[in-house]
């Protein structure tokens, strides 16, 4: 609530978009003032559900809106390189949904593109932003858990065949990598300060698309990481970090607002962190933005443009290895 207001657009008004608007009006005092949709009557519904006071028919005319100071990407995938450019394009600063682009190559041309031109572009991976992981960053910071030798994340949801359709779509950079091991991925790499090495071994679905993955990795400091993620099953979606001196364990739903426990090479509890609220996670990121916004900064310090870039490296070769491509690709 002590962050800025800013007066944000909508693209592409779909499920997460909804939770995002949700959240930002819940626990921000920033608002949605236009929504945009190929489907103006959808965008008119959006418009209704968070009382935004425009709504328009295409995406064109939402980043054209003289009255958005910002750009929420909202769209699958497989559409955040050209909806990020055709933000940047209209001098618009743009949040994109995590994963930020179907690859390393467009996420490089939207980096490029937003830095060229002076504009704020952040990844929204909500998690880096919520304050549980704050305080394994400072755990971490602290040197709290000794040398960091280990991290493990998992996040497996059952969401094929019968789930979105888009997950099994190849068109739409479908598939339980870029849904759901980005959040395994992204934590580890947060965690051991980038990878050195990555070995990836998978499954594919009927369609083509990756529907399950572990990802051994190490980081430059000679730790691991193991990393799984799989959309034929639900997992614990559980995550730790552990070290030399202490560990710390993240629950199910580690991506989400969460409890972190401190723990002793003997198990017993040193210390535990409750977050102060397990609702309405996704605003954190809309206030880190508004932040960095106000002050005049082009990118956030949780989450800088370099590591996005480096995550969607690992990203690329995890499919590469798993033998994975999305149709248009180079």
């Amino acid at each position: 609530m002590n962050a800025p207001a800013i007066r944000w657009g909508v693209l592409a008004p779909g499920g997460i978009a909804h939770d995002w608007a949700a959240a930002l009006h819940a626990a921000t005092t920033s608002r949605v003032v236009a929504v945009g949709s190929r489907a103006l009557e959808r965008a008119q519904a959006f418009a209704a559900d968070f009382g935004a006071e425009r709504a328009h028919g295409s995406y064109e005319s939402l980043v054209d809106d003289p009255g958005v100071d910002a750009i929420y990407v909202a769209s699958p995938h497989s559409e955040h390189h050209a909806h990020a450019l055709l933000a940047l394009g209209a001098d618009k600063p743009v949040l994109v949904e995590k994963a930020f682009t179907r690859n390393a190559i467009e996420a490089a041309t939207v980096v490029d593109v937003a830095r060229t031109r002076g504009l704020p572009v952040v990844e929204a991976m909500w998690t880096r932003f919520l304050p549980h992981i704050d305080v394994v960053r400072r755990c971490l910071e602290d040197r709290l858990l000794g040398e960091v030798r280990a991290v493990e994340a998992d996040h497996g949801q059952l969401l094929y065949p019968d789930g979105p359709q888009r997950l099994a779509d190849p068109a739409l950079a479908g598939g339980a990598l870029l849904d759901l091991a980005i959040y395994p991925v992204s934590f580890a790499h947060f965690a051991l300060g980038g990878f050195t090495a990555v070995q990836a071994t998978g499954t594919r679905a009927e369609t083509g698309v990756d529907a399950s993955e572990t990802i051994a990795v190490a980081g430059p400091q000679g730790a691991i990481g193991t990393l799984s993620s799989t959309m034929l099953a639900k997992t614990p979606c559980s995550a730790s970090i552990s070290g030399t001196a202490a560990r710390v364990e993240i629950p199910g739903w580690f991506y989400q607002p969460n409890t972190v426990r401190l723990l002793g090479p003997d198990d017993r509890e040193l210390d535990r962190f409750e977050p102060p609220s397990r609702e309405h996670g996704l605003a954190y990121e809309a206030a880190e933005f508004a932040r960095l916004l106000a002050a005049g900064k082009t990118e956030s310090d949780l989450l800088p443009l370099d590591e996005t870039l480096r995550i969607m490296q690992v990203l690329d070769e995890v499919r590469r290895q798993l033998d994975v491509t999305f149709p248009g690709e180079d």
